[in-house]
């Protein structure tokens, strides 16, 4: 009977593992935001606090895309502002995420070890380009994704339970803004 149950076990043992695999799998932000929802649960801490979390998940997650797709941008730009615009976000945004590791670290949080599946397309696709299509698709999506990390930012200043976080988004806000106003002043100069 032990012999049968065991080899019962090992026939399931691979549907059970594949009936477990998520995106988590492929998905580096929604590991995190599964970490982070977990480990608040277990601690019996409140909802507002997953929501915070998944909030800074979010944004670590645009600011990591931010400096992937400057760093591309770096290499294959052929617009000199596209560069300089590229050049000027990794610094900004290196300080701004540094930050948020910080306090990710102290609240005990887990941030995302890579780019999300969406977010990892959309820089393949801007990958495949070049020239000025490139520089295009480029200022497109500093532009989208800077809006983005503003909205989750202005979410995170207005109704984060933690109060800790609400003058980090308050510091990030000011430093997206002004990345936000070169992103619309680089669309402006590389329209055909």
């Amino acid at each position: 009977m032990l012999f049968s149950r065991a080899a019962c076990l090992l026939l399931l043992l691979p549907a059970l593992v594949a009936c477990s695999g998520s995106a988590s799998n492929n998905d580096p932000v929604f590991e995190a935001k599964l970490q982070n929802e977990k480990r608040i649960t277990e601690q019996n801490i409140t909802k507002r606090q997953i929501k915070d979390a998944e909030l800074v998940v979010e944004t670590a997650s645009n600011q990591m895309e931010l400096l992937e797709i400057s760093q591309i941008a770096q290499r294959k730009a052929v617009s000199p502002d596209a560069k300089y615009v590229a050049q000027n976000v990794i610094n900004q945004v290196s300080a701004l995420l540094s930050e948020l590791k910080v306090l990710a670290k102290q609240k005990n949080l887990v941030l995302p070890t890579g780019l999300s599946e969406s977010q990892a397309q959309q820089v393949g696709e801007m990958t495949a380009l070049n020239g000025a299509a490139f520089d295009q698709k480029f200022a497109d999506a500093l532009t989208r994704t800077i809006e983005q990390d503003m909205d989750i930012n202005e979410d995170l200043q207005t109704e984060s339970y933690d109060a800790d976080l609400r003058p980090l988004a308050t510091r990030q806000l000011a430093v997206l803004q002004d990345l936000k106003r070169a992103a619309d002043d680089l669309k402006a100069k590389l329209k055909p």
